[in-house]
């Protein structure tokens, strides 16, 4: 743990960055979940924010009402990684989207007070 620098976590996954002295890119967020890693930069993690957000909003309803929707894993999740697709049910949907808005919320606050801090 001493190696990160960690961003945001909730039940479901974290996403940190790795620290400079490390032999990783310190400039992408590596977001783990379950036992998968992606290793993406500002500019796809908000591609995925917009992946999960529509996968929410298209198959939300059809899933409410469903006798098995805590433990179907019929929701596919389109990764920043074209080849990949995620199996999800509607509980760890709704966790990776916390996780990923987390994230994001967390580095945009983080740049913003950067950019109060240095004009001071």
């Amino acid at each position: 743990m001493e190696d990160i620098n960690p961003i945001y976590s909730n039940e479901f996954g974290m996403a940190f960055q790795w620290k400079k002295n490390t032999l990783k890119d310190n400039s992408k967020i590596q977001l783990v979940f379950k036992d998968t890693g992606l290793f993406i930069t500002r500019e796809e993690l908000i591609s995925f924010s917009q992946n999960v957000m529509h996968s929410v909003e298209s198959n939300y309803l059809q899933c409410e009402n469903c006798a098995q929707n805590d433990s179907c894993r019929k929701l596919l999740l389109n990764t920043p990684a074209y080849q990949v697709t995620l199996a999800l049910d509607t509980m760890e949907l709704f966790a990776m989207k916390d996780l990923v808005e987390g994230t994001i919320f967390q580095l945009d606050l983080g740049n913003y007070l950067d950019s109060i801090c240095s004009n001071n």
